[in-house]
Parts: C-alpha cells; sequence; structure tokens
C-alpha cells in the first residue's frame, strides 16, 4: 500500500481493545501511541469501554490491569449476532488461516 490510510476498519474504540487484548497491563500513553491519538483520547476511549462494560479495570500497584468481557455483542445492529470475542480471537491469534473470498 502506498501513501498514508486515509480510514480504517476499526474505529479507535476498536484499536483500543485490541491493544487491550494484546497487552491487559498497557499503560494509556502507550495505547495511545498505537493508536495514533492523544493520551486523554485514549483515556476517554477506555472509560467508554469501562460504561459500557466491554472492559474491566483494576489496579496493580500502580498501574491499570484491563480485563475484556469477550461475551458483549458487537454494537452495530448488522453485527450485532456476533460477540466482540469473536472479533478480537480473529485480530489476535497468529498465523490462524483466512479464507480467500470473492
Amino acid at each position: 500500500m502506498t501513501g498514508e490510510a486515509t480510514w480504517t476498519f476499526l474505529t479507535n474504540h476498536g484499536h483500543v481493545l485490541l491493544c487491550i487484548a494484546r497487552d491487559p497491563q498497557m499503560r494509556g500513553r502507550d495505547i495511545a501511541a498505537q493508536v495514533g491519538i492523544t493520551e486523554r483520547a485514549a483515556q476517554s476511549l477506555i472509560a467508554d469501554l469501562v460504561a459500557a462494560g466491554y472492559v474491566t479495570r483494576s489496579r496493580e500497584g500502580r498501574r491499570n490491569r484491563y480485563e475484556l468481557n469477550g461475551s458483549l455483542p458487537l454494537r452495530h445492529p448488522l453485527e450485532q449476532t456476533h460477540h466482540v470475542g469473536e472479533l478480537l480471537r480473529v485480530l489476535t491469534e497468529p498465523g490462524r488461516p483466512s479464507k480467500k473470498t470473492g
């Protein structure tokens, strides 16, 4: 791919979930850096995910530890028959063969 992408298939909420799935102790500033947003925006997105029940946050010493609730459905009506855990599993399992379509 040449040039910079102007859009992506996942929202920033999805990107934050993916970061947490890969590293439940990832710091907010590291999530922000990976997603390409400010630290304040990352904290706001995490707060949204916590309020909706997709993520729980607990303190371990000076750091936060996050736990995902993969059993909740995706939020858009077109996707509600699938759970967030399904999406994260596809995006975090290394070497998973993909099916070609079309």
